[in-house]
């Protein structure tokens, strides 16, 4: 088996005669935790859709667990321990947190929601309570989704994710919009992930990516321009000049 959860090679991506991806290769090994950094437009989402399966590469392969998935679609990766949270918001606000979690054990087991419940149906509340748990929002089951703060909806994101129990686990840019008290516990949370879980985030957050990741892909215009330990991209000139600005040296 591949020592690598993921590897990309020559990944591109073009739209009309845009090349949103051009020529990224990446390599990611078990339980490590990888940022992908990079200004807007950098390619960084397009480059997420497409290892997620959302996308097709115009060029270049995906490997999932020394498995070659470049033909393969969102669900079957989901299938094989990939999980991954939006930007936008995809929770049911008018249901509570555990029901939001439970429909997801649901959709994992491969059941539907039935007014009459079975055995599965009691494994997936189980499930959802030991996620919540898992991701601090034991104390919110009961509270409809959408009457959460916005920090606490990225929690609830990040636990639909994890009811998979996912073998990789993709986040984009969870900490947008979050205050810096949120953010500190969004940054606790993910460092508390069992390593088990491999983690690749893309964050426009500085303090945040370069405190939960241990190695950085820094992109531009498409393409991989630096990698690094947080260290090494903090102190890399080209990356002050491009993205974090003068102000940050």
């Amino acid at each position: 088996m591949s020592e690598h959860v993921l590897q990309a090679r020559g990944l591109t991506r073009r739209f009309g005669g845009v090349v949103a991806v051009r020529e990224v290769d990446l390599e990611i090994g078990q339980g490590e935790r990888r940022a992908v950094l990079g200004p807007n437009g950098a390619g960084k989402s397009s480059l997420f859709n497409l290892l997620a399966g959302a996308d097709t590469p115009t060029a270049g392969s995906i490997e999932l667990f020394g498995t070659d998935v470049t033909a393969l679609g969102a669900r079957q990766r989901t299938r094989m321990g990939l999980s991954r949270t939006f930007q936008t918001s995809r929770l049911l606000g008018g249901l509570t947190v555990e029901d939001n979690l439970y429909l997801a054990a649901i959709g994992v087991s491969g059941g539907r929601f039935r007014l009459l419940r079975g055995s599965r149906d009691a494994e997936a509340r189980k499930r959802a309570v030991r996620v919540a748990e898992s991701v601090g929002m034991t104390d919110r089951l009961g509270e409809p989704a959408g009457e959460l703060s916005h920090g606490e909806q990225r929690q609830l994101e990040i636990g639909l994710a994890l009811v998979a129990e996912p073998r990789l686990l993709l986040l984009d840019e969870p900490a947008a919009g979050l205050s810096r008290a949120e953010r500190q516990l969004l940054t606790a949370l993910l460092l508390g992930l069992e390593r088990d879980v491999t983690l690749l985030i893309i964050e426009h957050d500085m303090d945040v990516a370069l405190t939960v990741a241990e190695r950085v892909t820094m992109m531009y215009e498409g393409a991989v321009i630096v990698e690094g330990t947080p260290a090494e991209i903090r102190s890399n000139q080209r990356v002050h000049d491009l993205y974090l600005g003068r102000a940050h040296v």
